[in-house]
Formats: structure tokens, C-alpha cells, sequence
């Protein structure tokens, strides 16, 4: 049972500022998948982690970039929550690697397509690294998209402000089309559009960025 004590303290506080959640139906019970949610907030780790853990009884593993583990505190605590770190510098690679290892094995990765919180609390031009994430381990993506955590916590700030913030949940993206056919860069940038597109929906915003 993963996270025993963590999860009978962390989710009542966390969704302390949380109104809603929506769609829980939506997650995958068995089998590993990808969890694609927009990125505004510190706040977004936690209810993300908090509600899945509590709803599926499985760890929920985060691609981390490096320097949240030059920290000992902070090391502990991304360790203990099962983050990855992903050396952005050399491009991640070591990182994409054990995440398409777990997925296979059906474990859970949660990943930011913008690849850093939004300095606005508006969507960010989306990586290709999570298509070609799903691509390589042929799982489906779950798109979820986060309301109101930018208000709570933006960048740069430490102590949350009391508002409500909303987790919507979409319905899992399939590309199996694509599992048998090489991938190319034109291939990534539909599928990415294609999340990022469901994403804002389901945080009501636009994604307005070309991938060419």
C-alpha cells in the first residue's frame, strides 16, 4: 500500500483547496498510463497525487527536473513521492528511459507537456516528450487540466492564498494508429496538439501555439 501515513494526512489538507473534482470516472483502473495536466502551481503535484493515490491505491511517479534534488529536504520529499529527476541538459533521456520501462510494467507517470509552471497561469507551447512518451511505451494519455491553482500558489510564492481550485478529468487518448509506424517529428506535433487541445479544454482556456 503505497504512501500509508502520507495518505491519511496529506489529501485532507491538500483538498482543503480543492472545490471539485470531475470525471474521476474517467481513470484507467489497471495498466499503466500517462497523466498530462497543464502546469501553474506547486499545487498541482500535490492534489494530483493526493486524489489518485486515494482513488486507485497506486503510486503516482512525476518526471521532476534535476535541481528539486539538489536540496536534501527537498530531495527527501520528491524521492519519497516517487518523482523521477530529469536532467534537462542532456535532454532528459536517462529520465524517458525508466519512465518507459515503468509504464510497461503498468505504473503510473504523471507529466507537465509545458515542461515548467506558467508564469501567467495561461498554457505554455507544449514539449513533444510526452507523445513520444506514450508513443514508445504504447499507453493511453490521460488528460486532466488544473482551474484556479495559479491563484492559489503562483510561482514564486510560498504560502497559499484561501481559494478553490478545480480538477477536471478527461477521458483517456488512444494513438494506437500510430504504434506500428516510425515516429517523426510531424507525427509528435499532431498528438501534442492534439493533448494540449483537450487540456485546455478541460481547463477552459485556449492553446493557440503551432507546432510545425
Amino acid at each position: 500500500m503505497p504512501y500509508t501515513i502520507a495518505k491519511r494526512i496529506i489529501p485532507p489538507i491538500v483538498n482543503i483547496w480543492v472545490e471539485r473534482i470531475n470525471g474521476i470516472e474517467n481513470i484507467p483502473k489497471k495498466g499503466g498510463f500517462i497523466i498530462a495536466a497543464n502546469h501553474a502551481s506547486y499545487m498541482d503535484h500535490l492534489i494530483i497525487i493526493a486524489n489518485f493515490v486515494t482513488y486507485l491505491n497506486r503510486k503516482v511517479h512525476f518526471l521532476s527536473k534535476k535541481e528539486h534534488f539538489d536540496n536534501i529536504f527537498k530531495a527527501a520529499w520528491h524521492t519519497y513521492a516517487g518523482a523521477i529527476p530529469l536532467d534537462r541538459k542532456k535532454g532528459g533521456k536517462e529520465a524517458l528511459r525508466w519512465a518507459i520501462r515503468a509504464l510497461k510494467q503498468g505504473k503510473i507517470i504523471a507529466i507537465h507537456p509545458e515542461g515548467t509552471r506558467s508564469l501567467t497561469g495561461k498554457l505554455e507551447k507544449a514539449k513533444t516528450g510526452t507523445a513520444r512518451l506514450a508513443l514508445k511505451a504504447k499507453v493511453p494519455i490521460l488528460p486532466v487540466g488544473l482551474i484556479g491553482t495559479f491563484e492559489i500558489l503562483p510561482k514564486g510564492k510560498y504560502i497559499p492564498k484561501a481559494k478553490k481550485a478545480t480538477m477536471e478529468i478527461g477521458k483517456p487518448l488512444y494513438f494506437t494508429e500510430y504504434y506500428n509506424k516510425k515516429i517523426n517529428k510531424r507525427m509528435l506535433n499532431k498528438i501534442t496538439i492534439k493533448i494540449m487541445k483537450e487540456i485546455a479544454r478541460l481547463s477552459n482556456q485556449k492553446y493557440r501555439f503551432k507546432h510545425e
